[in-house]
């Protein structure tokens, strides 16, 4: 059943959909038989009711996809007509989704010759996400490549995707989601033979190869495009019923890290219930089968089992942050902060959940673990006694009021993680395993100031990298290619700050994670694959290790009767830590959810304009010291003259970061970073003092970008115009040095056995 407020959005998107688009047919996915799509020359033109009535505007599409793919952090993602995906007006549509798969499958077969080919498909709940499955699986069997699906094509996790990519050997395999994105956006997350996300390399190789399509269709007029029997003996359900999806594999190897009985012991004596709240739905399919595997699932209670591709509401509104009266989707970040019309903070997501109505009936100290569609990230939160506002306050951590006697403490994920590893940590002392490997540490420098100095206190190494889960895969993968070519030698590796990491002989990873919710953790011995590869660490982040960790910790506390929040300022007095404080403000130039996909792509090409401008002031700064043209003395001068209500005397660094500029204070960082995936400005910031952090992000952030004239008598239009393009071969230097580009040689495969 649809809601009052989905129904208004479908009835806006079929009222903004003109009759031609609604009257398509081009792929009739609900025949079960073997089809043909032809993709026509006028199809790449724009549509024109007299002179191009079969037009589709492919060429626009794909030179926006084309830059998507060169940039995308995870995922090639966007919105679509939720009612009618066969318009290609949207980013992600039917079409695109078939070209798409059809160039990744005619690459791997140019690369593998004569070889079995076989990769796995999953889903999340999206809407149209179980079309788009079909189609990837048709139109993989139609080219002879062997796709892995769940009994009934039904939903799994990503982090399930990619490690069965890992364990089985695949070539790889097609996600759909767009992780905690809104309800009307879709993304295919492409995963190679690692399990991990295509880098923009990768990704180019297919680009590539539509625009070879694209070039056949207007030599030839046409372009035939076969779909497979939605019966195919390719589309294999069998191998993933048997393997139970997957998730004795992946609770075997749970079991060889975090969930060790020192872990599920605390959970399995916990006196009261952890809440998961389960937004979409989809994880509970698989989330509630290993949690009764590992023996603690009596230990849980769920919010929102069922499967809903609106999340139940969660984050959605009727009226804009502007106050004006419009559908508004906040996506399903629960840590998203946001300010009413009256400047007031809130928690826009966290309020569609109406906890306070929810947990009334719950005792005090009730942890709430928030997991989103994926199931890849996780939100921490507690319930706690009113009085503990004022040390909150000074904790700089973040509540909601319940009611007059109770808050809910709300946890970033910089904060969360931060406890986290130094919980196991310290439970892989008690169990005498901690000096057997020396430990380090993948996060993302847009992850907390917290993170480095923890480590730095308790002997962990720490390599820091660009945005993306992606990036921490890639680093993983160098690391196994020393151990694999040097095991009785040190392992060495640049970071993204060009510092060189000692990780010492035969290192494990301890923690790998970004401060958008994502983690994950090692294992003592190195996982093997069913062939034979080895893996420090699995690709994806992973909400389930997340969980299993978090609630191991939750009922230690409880035995202790202390709250997360005062376990959190216990690690912070134990580490010394000065950068206690976070914030990240997201800064969106216009409202993703206008269902008229013309005001939606005029308004995102300004924001894109906007972000971009907003990008390249700092870049170029971070850039032209690279080059040598100016001095740091020249770019705090820059930046005095343009921010007249900030202080730049103490910065001591300015730095691009693969994605980003990082500005290094002697007291905070600072970084500002144009979105991978969308016309947004993302502002972070860590330090001593919360006020100070905030205010230097959100100025920084919202800043239009106009070059000052300080700025060009320093920074030359042409380096200007060509900022851009040299951090690029900068980034792509960091990605190939040391790099693991090991050829994949496809095994033979029993996967029956």
């Amino acid at each position: 059943m649809t809601n009052e407020l989905e129904e208004k959005l479908f009835n806006s998107v079929y009222e903004k959909t003109p009759q031609h688009i609604k009257e398509l047919a081009l792929m009739t996915f609900n025949d079960k038989n073997e089809f043909t799509f032809t993709l026509k020359k006028e199809h790449l033109k724009p549509y024109d009711e007299k002179t191009n009535p079969e037009g589709l505007n492919l060429e626009e599409w794909f030179e926006n996809y084309q830059k998507e793919a060169k940039v995308s952090t995870a995922g090639i993602r966007g919105p679509q007509n939720i009612l009618y995906p066969q318009d290609t007006r949207f980013p992600i549509n039917l079409v695109g989704i078939v070209l798409a798969t059809l160039a990744k499958a005619l690459v791997a077969k140019e690369k593998y010759p004569d070889k079995e080919i076989v990769k796995i498909a999953g889903r999340e709940v999206r809407y149209n996400s179980d079309l788009y499955l079909d189609a990837i699986a048709r139109v993989q069997a139609a080219q002879g490549i062997r796709t892995l699906v769940p009994q009934g094509k039904k939903t799994i996790p990503i982090w399930l995707a990619s490690f069965l990519a890992f364990k089985l050997d695949l070539l790889g395999g097609e996600y759909i989601t767009s992780s905690h994105g809104i309800s009307v956006k879709n993304a295919t997350k492409d995963l190679n033979s690692q399990g991990s996300q295509y880098l923009p390399e990768e990704s180019m190789e297919f680009v590539d190869k539509i625009r070879e399509i694209f070039e056949l269709t207007r030599k030839n007029g046409t372009y035939d495009i076969k779909i497979a029997r939605d019966d195919s003996p390719l589309i294999d359900e069998k191998v993933m019923t048997k393997l139970e999806d997957g998730v004795n594999l992946y609770v075997e190897y749970l079991k060889s890290g975090v969930a060790k009985d020192i872990n599920l012991d605390l959970i399995r004596n916990k006196k009261d219930k952890i809440v998961i709240e389960n937004v979409g739905g989809s994880a509970y399919r698989t989330l509630s089968r290993v949690l009764k595997k590992l023996e603690i699932s009596d230990k849980f209670v769920w919010f929102n089992t069922e499967e809903d591709p609106f999340f139940h509401s969660i984050g959605k509104y009727d009226v804009t942050p502007k106050g004006e009266k419009a559908f508004y989707d906040y996506s399903v970040d629960a840590t998203v902060i946001a300010q009413k019309p009256d400047g007031t903070k809130f928690f826009p997501v966290i309020n569609t959940m109406h906890y306070e109505e929810k947990l009334k009936d719950m005792p005090e100290g009730t942890a709430v673990l928030i997991t989103d569609p994926d199931h890849d990230r996780l939100t921490i939160t507690q319930t706690e006694d009113i009085s503990r506002i004022p040390e909150l306050e000074k904790a700089g951590i973040d509540y909601i009021k319940l009611n007059d006697k109770t808050i809910l403490t709300i946890f970033t994920a910089n904060q969360a993680f931060l406890m986290l590893m130094d919980f196991w940590s310290k439970q892989l002392k008690s169990q005498n395993l901690w000096n057997n490997h020396p430990r380090f540490m993948i996060k993302t420098t847009a992850s907390a100031l917290s993170w480095d100095e923890w480590a730095k206190n308790n002997g962990v190494k720490v390599i820091n990298v660009p945005v993306g889960f992606k990036e921490i895969a890639n680093i993983m993968k160098k690391v196994e290619l020393q151990l694999k070519q040097h095991p009785e030698t040190d392992v060495v590796l640049d970071d993204v700050f060009g510092n060189s990491i000692n990780l010492g002989k035969n290192p494990r990873l301890l923690f790998g994670g970004e401060e958008s919710g994502g983690m994950i953790m090692g294992c003592e011995d190195l996982i093997k694959s069913q062939h034979g590869r080895f893996a420090v660490a699995m690709r994806e982040k992973s909400a389930t290790e997340a969980i299993v960790v978090a609630s191991s910790l939750i009922a230690k506390l409880e035995t202790e009767k202390i709250s997360l929040s005062e376990y959190l300022v216990k690690v912070f007095d134990k580490n010394n830590i000065i950068g206690r404080f976070d914030t990240r403000v997201d800064i969106a130039y216009y409202n993703e959810s206008e269902p008229d996909i013309e005001k939606l792509k005029l308004a995102k090409v300004k924001g894109e304009e906007l972000r971009t401008k907003n990008d390249l002031f700092y870049l170029a700064l971070a850039m032209g010291i690279k080059e040598n043209l100016l001095t740091l003395d020249d770019v705090k001068n820059i930046l005095s003259d343009t921010f007249k209500e900030l202080d730049f005397s103490n910065l001591k660094s300015i730095k691009f970061v693969g994605d980003g500029t990082y500005m290094e204070f002697s007291d905070k960082y600072i970084e500002i970073r144009p979105s991978g995936t969308d016309a947004k400005t993302k502002a972070y910031g860590g330090g001593l003092d919360k006020h100070n952090i905030e205010k230097y992000a959100s100025i920084l952030g919202n800043y239009s970008g106009d070059r000052t004239e300080l700025h060009k008598k320093f920074i030359t239009q042409n380096f200007y115009d060509t900022t851009k393009e040299k951090a690029m071969e900068y980034y792509l230097a960091f990605v190939d040095k040391d790099a693991n580009n090991e050829k994949f040689e496809i095994p033979e495969y029993d996967l029956e056995a």
